[in-house]
């Protein structure tokens, strides 16, 4: 079983139990960018904590995946690692966060036929905004170069004033302008 097949599994999975997604991180500026190798998936979901159990219950099979560890990423909006058994493969289930962007970003995802069926991504822009603010964060020129490729391949079709004005907020607006003045 390959990494893209054990996401397969998880995405049935949370389509199984109605739990809406969005792929984000890496497989996300994949597909809107340049495609590079990634060593885990981020998938943000949106859940109460009762269908997040049944959903770790239902992974059992497939996934080491701890109910403890649920309930706390679901008090603390955290991160919550899934290791597929047969793969290795790090899946991270990520509950999205209270604060507008995340739910603005959510609202907006889009859907791309991917792994045989349509799925949820992140938006072009909101990959760019992520990518810049994890930048920021762990001081990261990967994820910098990340959101720089999906700026090139978007081009003329990026929602500049969308990316200026959660920039600012997200307070990566100087990423921003880095990013924009390495485009020209």
């Amino acid at each position: 079983m390959t990494p893209e097949e054990a996401l397969q599994v998880l995405l049935d999975r949370l389509d199984d139990f109605s739990i809406p997604f969005m792929i984000a991180g890496s497989f996300a500026s994949n597909v809107h960018g340049v495609p590079r190798v990634t060593q885990d998936a981020d998938i943000v979901i949106e859940t109460d904590l009762g269908r997040l159990l049944r959903l770790i219950k239902g992974l059992e099979k497939d996934f080491y995946a701890d109910a403890d560890d649920a309930k706390e990423a679901f008090a603390t909006t955290r991160m919550l690692n899934l290791i597929h058994r047969d793969t290795g493969f790090k899946i991270d289930l990520i509950l999205r966060k209270p604060r507008p962007f995340s739910a603005e970003e959510f609202r907006r995802r889009v859907k791309i036929h991917f792994l045989d069926r349509d799925r949820w991504f992140a938006t072009p822009e909101d990959i760019i905004l992520a990518k810049l603010e994890w930048s920021k964060m762990g001081q990261s020129e990967r994820q910098f170069d990340d959101a720089l490729q999906v700026a090139r391949v978007q081009g003329d079709r990026l929602d500049r004033s969308y990316l200026e004005k959660w920039a600012k907020e997200l307070r990566v607006d100087d990423l921003l302008r880095r990013l924009f003045s390495e485009l020209e």
